[in-house]
């Protein structure tokens, strides 16, 4: 199979140094394209310019990205070529900076224009935190004979929270499976489809069906 994995976090730049990012390490996303390098596949693996998981990664293309714009316009570069299956599990940004605003006063801001560097004499800041574009939601646009697989990292709540989120995913965003996991859904990780579900103690055997379900 020629495979397309994503892994790790996008940042949004605030200024020329300072940036908005996750806690992702890309661990999953490199194991996983690690694990389908080995089985033959012909793995392209992005990842996110600080993911901080040292794992070796052996998929025979690997290509870094920055911001949550640079992702999107890796993945969409793909579109019209042959891709069997696409592994979606870089943690995108929510939100991207938008507008600035310095504090002249207590009660008066002004916008800033520069994308340098910001002085902390400017004084307070108000920042406008605008959502990025969902990826997932277009990449079956992009794929649309490709097996497409997301996936669902939920911190609130609890499991039955997660695999509902993960079936969301799939009904909004026309993707063929999701894996669900993170804090609401505890240990292991659950492989969602819109015919059912499946739990996995671990991320090898959780591998394993991965690759049988998108050869199908």
């Amino acid at each position: 199979m020629n495979c397309i994995v994503t892994a790790g976090p996008t940042f949004e730049p605030l200024d020329d140094v300072r940036r908005l990012t996750n806690f992702s390490t890309g661990r999953l996303g490199t194991e996983l394209a690690n694990f389908l390098t080995a089985r033959g596949h012909r793995v392209t693996l992005l990842i996110g310019e600080m993911a901080v998981d040292k794992t070796e990664r052996r998929a025979k293309f690997v290509k870094a990205f920055s911001s949550t714009a640079d992702l999107r316009a890796k993945l969409k570069s793909f579109s019209g070529k042959k891709v069997d299956a696409v592994f979606h599990a870089a943690a995108v940004s929510d939100f991207m900076f938008g507008q600035i605003f310095a504090g002249k006063s207590a009660d008066e801001f002004v916008a800033l224009k520069t994308s340098k560097k910001i002085s902390t004499s400017a004084g307070n800041l108000l920042v406008e935190l605008v959502p990025t574009p969902k990826i997932i939601a277009e990449l079956r646009g992009w794929f649309p004979k490709t097996k497409i697989i997301g996936c669902k990292f939920e911190a609130v709540g609890k499991r039955a929270d997660a695999i509902r989120a993960a079936r969301k995913q799939i009904a909004d965003c026309a993707t063929d499976f999701c894996v669900a996991n993170g804090p609401a859904y505890g240990k292991g990780f659950n492989l969602v489809t819109s015919h059912g579900k499946k739990h996995f103690p671990d991320r090898q055997k959780l591998f394993a069906v991965l690759e049988n379900f998108s050869r199908g």
